[in-house]
């Protein structure tokens, strides 16, 4: 409970306000403990990558299929010039590739693992560069989230109330 008059958290069964002297008056219960920052986001960003994956493994699978009819011998654009076909094949490689990482990155953040936060990290990492816009931003969302320096503590904390 906080009081009324200027904001000051008050403690269990306190008379007055320790910071403006008001009287409280009611009972003062104990706060209950907030959710951290940490545990009211890994859910939101288990699910994100799960479909962020999906999405990757998705376009990887059009963009080698697409283009290799496309720019095959046979295909509409068969006079394109002859790196485009591997370089649409390499993109297509490095998106399921992206994708295969992000699908146990997900399901970890949801399962509460432990090597799921720094393998969100360093994938988070990649898709600030590679996967504009979507990528982008929930990559700077999961840096947001994980790389905090009292994240770790929280997540663990987090991972150890999960477990039990």
């Amino acid at each position: 409970m906080f009081c009324d008059q200027c904001g000051t958290q008050l403690q269990a069964g306190q008379q007055f306000c320790s910071r403006c002297g008001k009287e409280v008056k009611g009972p003062v219960f104990a706060a209950a403990p907030l959710p951290g920052r940490v545990a009211g986001h890994v859910r939101l960003l288990g699910i994100l990558w799960l479909a962020l994956s999906a999405l990757d493994v998705v376009s990887g699978v059009g963009a080698l299929v697409v283009g290799g009819w496309l720019f095959g011998p046979n295909g509409p654009a068969a006079g394109a010039p002859p790196f485009v076909r591997p370089l649409v094949a390499i993109g297509g490689i490095f998106s399921i590739i992206k994708g295969g990482i992000g699908f146990p990155a997900g399901i970890g953040l949801l399962n509460r693992q432990s090597w799921a936060r720094p393998m969100a990290i360093v994938i988070g990492v990649v898709s600030l560069f590679f996967q504009i816009p979507f990528g982008t931003a929930l990559g700077i969302y999961t840096l947001w989230v994980l790389l905090p320096s009292h994240s770790e503590a929280e997540y663990e904390q987090y991972q150890k109330a999960g477990a039990a």
